[in-house]
Protein backbone atom coordinates (compact mmCIF):
# COMPACT_ATOMS: atom_id res chain seq x y z
CA UNK A 1 0.00 0.00 0.00
CA UNK A 2 1.43 3.36 -1.05
CA UNK A 3 1.11 6.45 1.11
CA UNK A 4 1.99 8.97 -1.58
CA UNK A 5 -0.60 11.56 -2.52
CA UNK A 6 -1.10 10.28 -6.06
CA UNK A 7 -3.56 7.38 -6.03
CA UNK A 8 -3.71 6.71 -9.78
CA UNK A 9 -3.58 3.11 -10.76
CA UNK A 10 -0.07 2.04 -11.73
CA UNK A 11 -1.39 0.96 -15.12
CA UNK A 12 -2.67 4.45 -15.86
CA UNK A 13 0.64 5.93 -14.73
CA UNK A 14 2.49 3.73 -17.19
CA UNK A 15 0.17 4.93 -19.96
CA UNK A 16 0.82 8.59 -19.16
CA UNK A 17 4.59 8.04 -19.04
CA UNK A 18 4.52 6.36 -22.43
CA UNK A 19 2.66 9.28 -23.97
CA UNK A 20 4.27 12.21 -22.12
CA UNK A 21 5.91 15.02 -24.07
CA UNK A 22 9.01 16.18 -22.25
CA UNK A 23 7.59 17.14 -18.87
CA UNK A 24 4.14 17.71 -20.26
CA UNK A 25 1.60 15.09 -19.25
CA UNK A 26 -2.14 14.80 -19.54
CA UNK A 27 -4.12 17.86 -18.50
CA UNK A 28 -7.76 18.19 -17.68
CA UNK A 29 -9.48 20.85 -19.79
CA UNK A 30 -12.51 21.94 -17.76
CA UNK A 31 -12.77 25.29 -19.52
CA UNK A 32 -12.91 23.92 -23.07
CA UNK A 33 -16.32 24.53 -24.63
CA UNK A 34 -17.49 21.17 -25.92
CA UNK A 35 -19.99 21.30 -28.74
CA UNK A 36 -21.85 18.26 -30.06
CA UNK A 37 -22.48 18.93 -33.70
CA UNK A 38 -23.04 17.41 -37.10
CA UNK A 39 -21.13 18.29 -40.23
CA UNK A 40 -18.02 16.22 -39.58
CA UNK A 41 -15.86 14.84 -42.32
CA UNK A 42 -15.81 11.07 -42.74
CA UNK A 43 -13.76 9.50 -39.90
CA UNK A 44 -13.32 12.86 -38.13
CA UNK A 45 -13.34 12.17 -34.37
CA UNK A 46 -13.08 15.74 -33.14
CA UNK A 47 -12.21 19.24 -34.25
CA UNK A 48 -10.58 22.00 -32.20
CA UNK A 49 -10.97 25.29 -34.03
CA UNK A 50 -9.21 24.59 -37.37
CA UNK A 51 -7.43 21.35 -36.51
CA UNK A 52 -8.97 17.88 -36.68
CA UNK A 53 -8.29 14.42 -35.31
CA UNK A 54 -9.08 11.59 -37.69
CA UNK A 55 -9.97 8.03 -36.71
CA UNK A 56 -6.70 6.43 -37.95
CA UNK A 57 -4.72 8.90 -35.84
CA UNK A 58 -6.38 7.99 -32.58
CA UNK A 59 -6.25 4.29 -33.45
CA UNK A 60 -2.45 4.57 -33.55
CA UNK A 61 -2.52 5.95 -29.99
CA UNK A 62 -4.98 3.36 -28.75
CA UNK A 63 -3.29 0.40 -30.40
CA UNK A 64 0.11 1.48 -29.11
CA UNK A 65 -1.24 1.75 -25.57
CA UNK A 66 -3.15 -1.53 -25.82
CA UNK A 67 -0.12 -3.50 -26.92
CA UNK A 68 2.18 -1.76 -24.45
CA UNK A 69 -0.10 -2.85 -21.63
CA UNK A 70 -0.53 -6.37 -22.90
CA UNK A 71 3.21 -6.83 -23.37
CA UNK A 72 3.77 -6.00 -19.69
CA UNK A 73 0.64 -7.26 -17.93
CA UNK A 74 -0.96 -9.71 -20.34
CA UNK A 75 -4.46 -9.57 -21.79
CA UNK A 76 -5.98 -10.06 -18.33
CA UNK A 77 -5.21 -6.41 -17.63
CA UNK A 78 -8.48 -5.44 -19.32
CA UNK A 79 -10.46 -7.12 -16.53
CA UNK A 80 -9.16 -4.55 -14.03
CA UNK A 81 -11.92 -2.43 -12.50
CA UNK A 82 -11.10 1.29 -12.37
CA UNK A 83 -13.57 3.43 -10.44
CA UNK A 84 -16.46 1.27 -11.59
CA UNK A 85 -15.37 1.18 -15.24
CA UNK A 86 -13.07 -1.22 -17.05
CA UNK A 87 -9.54 -0.09 -17.80
CA UNK A 88 -10.12 0.05 -21.56
CA UNK A 89 -12.68 2.82 -21.07
CA UNK A 90 -10.20 4.94 -19.11
CA UNK A 91 -7.40 4.41 -21.62
CA UNK A 92 -9.73 5.46 -24.44
CA UNK A 93 -10.59 8.65 -22.57
CA UNK A 94 -6.94 9.30 -21.71
CA UNK A 95 -5.88 8.80 -25.32
CA UNK A 96 -8.57 11.22 -26.44
CA UNK A 97 -7.31 13.82 -23.94
CA UNK A 98 -3.69 13.25 -24.94
CA UNK A 99 -4.19 13.71 -28.66
CA UNK A 100 -6.49 16.69 -28.01
CA UNK A 101 -3.68 18.26 -25.99
CA UNK A 102 -1.18 17.74 -28.81
CA UNK A 103 -3.59 19.26 -31.34
CA UNK A 104 -4.22 22.19 -28.99
CA UNK A 105 -0.49 22.74 -28.51
CA UNK A 106 -0.09 22.89 -32.28
CA UNK A 107 -2.62 25.73 -32.34
CA UNK A 108 -0.74 27.46 -29.51
CA UNK A 109 2.51 27.05 -31.44
CA UNK A 110 1.03 29.23 -34.18
CA UNK A 111 0.40 32.00 -31.63
CA UNK A 112 4.04 31.82 -30.56
CA UNK A 113 5.26 31.59 -34.17
CA UNK A 114 6.91 28.24 -33.39
CA UNK A 115 7.36 25.79 -36.23
CA UNK A 116 9.57 22.88 -37.20
CA UNK A 117 12.56 23.67 -39.38
CA UNK A 118 13.44 21.65 -42.46
CA UNK A 119 15.81 19.37 -40.56
CA UNK A 120 13.21 18.65 -37.87
CA UNK A 121 10.58 17.88 -40.47
CA UNK A 122 12.97 15.56 -42.28
CA UNK A 123 13.71 13.76 -39.01
CA UNK A 124 10.01 13.26 -38.34
CA UNK A 125 9.43 11.97 -41.84
CA UNK A 126 12.30 9.54 -41.31
CA UNK A 127 10.59 8.39 -38.09
CA UNK A 128 7.34 7.99 -40.00
CA UNK A 129 8.99 5.81 -42.63
CA UNK A 130 10.65 3.65 -39.95
CA UNK A 131 7.41 3.14 -38.05
CA UNK A 132 5.21 2.68 -41.13
CA UNK A 133 7.59 0.08 -42.57
CA UNK A 134 7.36 -1.86 -39.28
CA UNK A 135 3.60 -2.35 -39.72
CA UNK A 136 2.23 -5.45 -41.38
CA UNK A 137 -0.60 -5.21 -43.89
CA UNK A 138 -3.23 -6.25 -41.33
CA UNK A 139 -2.14 -3.48 -38.96
CA UNK A 140 -2.21 -0.89 -41.72
CA UNK A 141 -5.66 -2.04 -42.79
CA UNK A 142 -7.29 -2.27 -39.34
CA UNK A 143 -5.87 1.06 -38.16
CA UNK A 144 -6.58 2.62 -41.55
CA UNK A 145 -3.21 4.39 -41.61
CA UNK A 146 -1.14 5.65 -44.50
CA UNK A 147 2.40 6.99 -44.47
CA UNK A 148 0.92 10.51 -44.56
CA UNK A 149 -1.09 9.73 -41.40
CA UNK A 150 2.08 8.78 -39.55
CA UNK A 151 3.94 11.84 -40.86
CA UNK A 152 1.15 14.06 -39.53
CA UNK A 153 1.23 12.41 -36.11
CA UNK A 154 4.99 12.69 -35.74
CA UNK A 155 5.23 16.29 -36.94
CA UNK A 156 2.40 17.38 -34.63
CA UNK A 157 3.98 15.52 -31.73
CA UNK A 158 7.37 17.10 -32.41
CA UNK A 159 5.86 20.57 -32.68
CA UNK A 160 4.06 20.14 -29.35
CA UNK A 161 7.36 19.00 -27.84
CA UNK A 162 9.14 22.06 -29.25
CA UNK A 163 6.44 24.41 -27.97
CA UNK A 164 6.62 22.93 -24.47
CA UNK A 165 10.38 23.43 -24.25
CA UNK A 166 10.01 26.98 -25.63
CA UNK A 167 7.51 27.93 -22.92
CA UNK A 168 9.60 26.49 -20.07
CA UNK A 169 12.97 27.59 -21.52
CA UNK A 170 13.75 30.07 -18.70
CA UNK A 171 12.53 27.92 -15.82
CA UNK A 172 15.75 26.65 -14.24
CA UNK A 173 15.37 27.26 -10.48
CA UNK A 174 18.13 26.50 -8.01
CA UNK A 175 16.81 23.92 -5.56
CA UNK A 176 18.58 23.70 -2.19
CA UNK A 177 19.33 20.48 -0.36
CA UNK A 178 17.02 21.59 2.42
CA UNK A 179 14.08 22.15 0.06
CA UNK A 180 14.59 18.84 -1.69
CA UNK A 181 15.76 16.84 1.32
CA UNK A 182 14.72 13.22 1.11
CA UNK A 183 14.70 10.90 4.09
CA UNK A 184 14.42 7.14 4.37
CA UNK A 185 12.23 5.41 6.94
CA UNK A 186 10.83 2.00 7.70
CA UNK A 187 7.42 1.64 9.26
CA UNK A 188 4.77 -0.66 10.67
CA UNK A 189 1.18 -0.14 9.53
CA UNK A 190 -1.93 -1.38 11.27
CA UNK A 191 -4.89 -0.66 9.03
CA UNK A 192 -8.08 0.93 10.30
CA UNK A 193 -10.26 -0.48 7.55
CA UNK A 194 -11.08 -3.74 5.81
CA UNK A 195 -11.79 -4.44 2.14
CA UNK A 196 -14.93 -6.14 0.93
CA UNK A 197 -15.08 -8.51 -2.04
CA UNK A 198 -15.16 -5.60 -4.51
CA UNK A 199 -12.17 -3.84 -2.98
CA UNK A 200 -14.29 -1.16 -1.31
CA UNK A 201 -13.00 0.18 2.01
CA UNK A 202 -15.06 -0.56 5.11
CA UNK A 203 -13.90 1.62 8.00
CA UNK A 204 -13.45 -0.01 11.40
CA UNK A 205 -15.94 0.69 14.15
CA UNK A 206 -14.83 3.02 16.90
CA UNK A 207 -14.24 0.08 19.25
CA UNK A 208 -12.12 -1.77 16.69
CA UNK A 209 -10.14 1.40 15.96
CA UNK A 210 -9.44 1.87 19.67
CA UNK A 211 -8.25 -1.71 19.96
CA UNK A 212 -6.03 -1.28 16.92
CA UNK A 213 -4.55 1.90 18.37
CA UNK A 214 -3.76 0.16 21.65
CA UNK A 215 -2.11 -2.68 19.74
CA UNK A 216 0.01 -0.12 17.84
CA UNK A 217 1.06 1.45 21.15
CA UNK A 218 2.13 -1.96 22.50
CA UNK A 219 4.15 -2.66 19.34
CA UNK A 220 5.83 0.75 19.62
CA UNK A 221 6.76 0.08 23.24
CA UNK A 222 8.42 -3.17 22.18
CA UNK A 223 10.33 -1.34 19.43
CA UNK A 224 11.47 1.45 21.77
CA UNK A 225 12.43 -1.23 24.28
CA UNK A 226 14.97 -2.61 21.84
CA UNK A 227 13.10 -5.37 20.00
CA UNK A 228 14.25 -5.80 16.40
CA UNK A 229 12.20 -3.40 14.25
CA UNK A 230 12.47 -5.48 11.09
CA UNK A 231 11.12 -8.48 12.94
CA UNK A 232 8.18 -6.43 14.20
CA UNK A 233 7.51 -5.33 10.62
CA UNK A 234 7.38 -8.94 9.49
CA UNK A 235 5.07 -9.88 12.36
CA UNK A 236 2.59 -7.03 12.30
CA UNK A 237 2.83 -4.60 9.37
CA UNK A 238 -0.05 -4.65 6.87
CA UNK A 239 1.81 -2.69 4.20
CA UNK A 240 3.52 -4.69 1.48
CA UNK A 241 6.33 -2.10 1.46
CA UNK A 242 8.45 -1.59 4.58
CA UNK A 243 10.88 1.16 3.52
CA UNK A 244 10.11 4.53 1.94
CA UNK A 245 12.35 7.35 0.72
CA UNK A 246 10.43 10.60 0.25
CA UNK A 247 10.48 14.38 0.35
CA UNK A 248 8.37 16.96 2.15
CA UNK A 249 5.47 16.90 -0.31
CA UNK A 250 5.28 13.21 -1.14
CA UNK A 251 3.35 11.65 1.75
CA UNK A 252 0.30 12.46 3.82
CA UNK A 253 0.89 15.46 6.09
CA UNK A 254 0.75 13.56 9.39
CA UNK A 255 3.19 10.90 8.18
CA UNK A 256 5.60 13.50 6.80
CA UNK A 257 5.48 15.72 9.88
CA UNK A 258 6.29 12.85 12.21
CA UNK A 259 9.00 11.35 10.00
CA UNK A 260 10.89 14.59 9.35
CA UNK A 261 11.17 15.27 13.10
CA UNK A 262 13.06 12.03 13.75
CA UNK A 263 16.79 11.56 14.08
CA UNK A 264 18.49 8.50 12.61
CA UNK A 265 17.32 5.31 14.41
CA UNK A 266 14.68 7.26 16.37
CA UNK A 267 11.14 5.81 16.55
CA UNK A 268 8.02 7.93 16.31
CA UNK A 269 4.92 7.95 18.44
CA UNK A 270 1.92 6.19 16.89
CA UNK A 271 0.88 8.26 13.86
CA UNK A 272 -2.57 8.12 12.25
CA UNK A 273 -3.20 8.59 8.53
CA UNK A 274 -6.08 7.65 6.26
CA UNK A 275 -4.54 4.19 6.00
CA UNK A 276 -4.31 3.46 9.70
CA UNK A 277 -1.80 3.66 12.54
CA UNK A 278 1.94 3.79 11.87
CA UNK A 279 5.09 3.35 13.89
CA UNK A 280 7.93 5.01 11.97
CA UNK A 281 11.66 4.43 12.35
CA UNK A 282 14.08 6.83 10.69
CA UNK A 283 16.84 5.06 8.77
CA UNK A 284 18.46 8.16 7.28
CA UNK A 285 17.76 11.89 7.74
CA UNK A 286 19.35 12.66 4.37
CA UNK A 287 19.48 10.49 1.27
CA UNK A 288 21.89 12.09 -1.19
CA UNK A 289 20.80 10.14 -4.26
CA UNK A 290 17.08 10.56 -3.60
CA UNK A 291 17.52 14.24 -2.73
CA UNK A 292 19.23 14.87 -6.08
CA UNK A 293 16.41 13.00 -7.82
CA UNK A 294 13.86 15.06 -5.89
CA UNK A 295 15.51 18.27 -7.10
CA UNK A 296 14.85 17.14 -10.67
CA UNK A 297 11.22 16.33 -9.80
CA UNK A 298 10.74 19.78 -8.24
CA UNK A 299 12.18 21.53 -11.30
CA UNK A 300 9.93 19.43 -13.57
CA UNK A 301 6.87 20.29 -11.46
CA UNK A 302 7.63 24.01 -11.66
CA UNK A 303 8.09 23.84 -15.40
CA UNK A 304 4.80 21.99 -15.77
CA UNK A 305 3.11 24.61 -13.63
CA UNK A 306 4.39 27.44 -15.85
CA UNK A 307 3.39 25.57 -18.99
CA UNK A 308 0.02 24.66 -17.51
CA UNK A 309 -0.87 28.23 -16.68
CA UNK A 310 -0.33 29.40 -20.25
CA UNK A 311 -1.94 26.29 -21.74
CA UNK A 312 -5.05 26.64 -19.57
CA UNK A 313 -5.48 30.29 -20.51
CA UNK A 314 -5.30 29.39 -24.18
CA UNK A 315 -7.63 26.39 -23.85
CA UNK A 316 -10.29 28.60 -22.29
CA UNK A 317 -10.60 30.46 -25.60
CA UNK A 318 -11.21 27.35 -27.73
CA UNK A 319 -14.23 25.39 -28.90
CA UNK A 320 -13.96 21.64 -29.38
CA UNK A 321 -16.43 19.76 -31.54
CA UNK A 322 -16.73 16.04 -30.78
CA UNK A 323 -18.22 13.45 -33.10
CA UNK A 324 -19.87 11.53 -30.26
CA UNK A 325 -21.49 8.93 -32.51
CA UNK A 326 -18.14 7.95 -34.04
CA UNK A 327 -16.20 8.16 -30.78
CA UNK A 328 -18.58 5.82 -29.00
CA UNK A 329 -17.86 3.19 -31.68
CA UNK A 330 -14.08 3.34 -31.18
CA UNK A 331 -12.68 0.28 -29.39
CA UNK A 332 -9.43 -1.62 -29.14
CA UNK A 333 -8.40 -3.74 -32.11
CA UNK A 334 -8.43 -7.34 -30.95
CA UNK A 335 -6.45 -9.25 -33.54
CA UNK A 336 -3.46 -11.47 -32.83
CA UNK A 337 -1.66 -10.06 -35.86
CA UNK A 338 -1.87 -6.49 -34.51
CA UNK A 339 1.11 -6.18 -32.13
CA UNK A 340 2.59 -2.78 -32.95
CA UNK A 341 3.65 -0.84 -29.85
CA UNK A 342 6.72 1.15 -30.88
CA UNK A 343 5.20 4.39 -32.18
CA UNK A 344 6.62 6.55 -29.39
CA UNK A 345 9.81 4.52 -29.09
CA UNK A 346 10.63 5.36 -32.69
CA UNK A 347 10.07 9.06 -32.00
CA UNK A 348 12.51 9.06 -29.11
CA UNK A 349 15.06 7.01 -31.02
CA UNK A 350 15.34 9.50 -33.88
CA UNK A 351 15.33 12.62 -31.70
Amino acid sequence: MKFKKSKKLVFLLLFILVFSIGGCGERDDPEIKVVLTAGFMRDEVFRIETISCMLPEILVYLTTAQNQYESVFGRQVWTVDFDGENLEYHIRETALAQIAQIKTMNLLAVIHDISLDEEEIATMWQAAEIYYSSLNEIEKDLMGVSLDTIKTLYTEYALADKLYHYIIRDINPEISDDEARTITVSHILLRTYALDGTGRKIEFTETTRDNTFRQAQRIRERAVGGEDFERLIMLYSEDEQAVYSFGMNDMEVAFTAAAFQLETDEISEVVETSFGFHIIKCLSTFNREETDNNKKRIVTARREEVFGQEYDRFVATLTRNINVELWEQVTFINNIDVTTKDFFDVYHQVR
